[in-house]
């Protein structure tokens, strides 16, 4: 269906991550599929939620794209792929919480330094359980 290992991340590999943000939050965060900047490039994710009433840590509502380096998005088609993809997403809350401090933004209040956080460049690797 999507022979481009960039167009099936984006179609089939996106709306899993969003689910599980969507899971690990208990609903708070919601993710929204970005068009790839470039042509046959893999599409970003938008992670947004409105900031919690008098509780802001940071003095924007959270609004980050993560996107992921296309060579790391074309390993996950090869052999071992979907173990990887699935570590990964087992991870995922370990690497939320790891960008926090660094990047400036708050889960717990749904707050950021900044209008809006841009984390690229990611892979697919998992956090040393």
């Amino acid at each position: 269906m999507h022979p481009n290992p960039a167009q099936r991340f984006t179609a089939e590999l996106l709306p899993r991550i969003i689910e599980r943000l969507h899971r690990l939050s208990h609903g708070t965060l919601h993710g929204e599929v970005l068009p790839p900047e470039i042509p046959n490039e893999p599409g970003r994710l938008r992670v947004w939620a409105p900031a919690r009433a008098n509780a802001g840590r940071f003095a924007y509502p959270l609004d980050i794209t993560l996107s992921w380096d296309s060579w790391e998005v074309d390993r996950l088609f090869a052999t071992g792929g979907e173990t990887r993809f699935a570590e990964y997403l087992d991870a995922l809350a370990g690497k939320l919480d790891a960008w926090q401090e660094p990047r400036q933004f708050d889960i717990n209040t749904r707050t950021q330094a900044d209008p809006t956080v841009l984390i690229g460049g990611l892979d697919f690797e998992h956090l040393m359980r």
